[in-house]
């Protein structure tokens, strides 16, 4: 593998940014000189019991078919974005069967200790053209052998879209609840694209941790910026775990304005302990982690 120093990879990434867009048009307004000693610091994760980052390293920019934008960015690239991103605090992976991002988490733990990181993942609880429909036990066993980790500290069910999950997916919430049991997963829940899913998710004892579509806009969510957030405070004070998705609205809310608001939205609400980014460069990196650290110290 290529040894880049960091000037050079970060001008890499920039390069790479054409290709990619997450940020679009807000590019240039990115800086791309952060200090080193700038770090993303660590929040208690509700009644969890696990201390995370407060940026995770999201790996399924326009995923699905168990194909992403990070791991378009072929297992190079991603390592290096990993071992930056690990350089600066985001020590946390989310991952999904969907993205296909296990292997690349798998290649970037042959650099990055295991003990010196964490994992997020999820599992697709229905049948289509590339998932098969699998007991927990087995799909747990690939996603070890996937990732090279003997255990995950939090593992979601992903993409639910109505509500009921917790009768129709029982087959899923009894075995992530005996994998929980028996130690292969810290923390269980589920990731939300619907609210009725998300409302049952908030009151359920069994649901440590929620994956919610959250920004100022109501870009790509389950209801109004006001709803989902009174959802969400319903859920940070039964004690779940929160951790905010599609923050820039899929894509959509990039603009400087639009990031800096966003960022700023999730953390003064208080609901928000963490949130997942699909960043594709170091410049991702050091514009979401200067925002981010900028908005907590306010």
């Amino acid at each position: 593998m290529t040894k880049l120093n960091r000037r050079q990879f970060i001008q890499a990434g920039v390069a790479g940014v054409a290709g990619f867009s997450v940020l679009g048009a807000g590019i240039s307004q990115m800086s791309f000189s952060l200090p080193s000693n700038v770090q993303v610091d660590r929040v208690k994760l509700g009644n969890t019991g696990l201390s995370v980052p407060r940026i995770l390293m999201g790996t399924g920019s326009h995923g699905g078919g168990r194909a992403s934008n990070q791991t378009r960015l072929g297992v190079d690239g991603f390592v290096k974005l990993a071992r930056y991103g690990h350089e600066r605090g985001i020590r946390l992976f989310d991952s999904a069967d969907s993205y296909g991002s296990h292997p690349f988490v798998k290649a970037a733990l042959k650099e990055i200790p295991r003990d010196e990181t964490q994992i997020l993942t999820k599992m697709w609880v229905t049948e289509n053209s590339w998932n098969k429909v699998q007991p927990v036990p087995e799909v747990l066993d690939r996603f070890r052998l996937e990732t090279g980790s003997d255990y995950f500290d939090i593992v979601l069910m992903h993409c639910l879209m109505k509500g009921n999950w917790k009768e129709e997916r029982k087959s899923y919430v009894d075995g992530l609840y005996k994998a929980k049991q028996d130690g292969i997963v810290k923390a269980v829940g589920v990731s939300c694209h619907n609210w009725d899913a998300m409302a049952e998710a908030v009151e359920d004892p069994w649901v440590d941790v929620i994956l919610a579509r959250i920004n100022p806009f109501g870009t790509h969510m389950d209801g109004t910026p006001e709803a989902v957030m009174g959802l969400l405070e319903k859920a940070r004070k039964n004690g779940k775990g929160i951790i905010a998705m599609k923050i820039f609205g899929n894509g959509d809310n990039v603009k400087e304005e639009e990031r800096e608001r966003s960022i700023r939205y999730a953390i003064n609400s208080g609901n928000v302990h963490c949130m997942t980014l699909g960043m594709e460069s170091p410049a991702h990196m050091d514009d979401a982690i200067s925002r981010v650290m900028r908005a907590v110290k306010g």
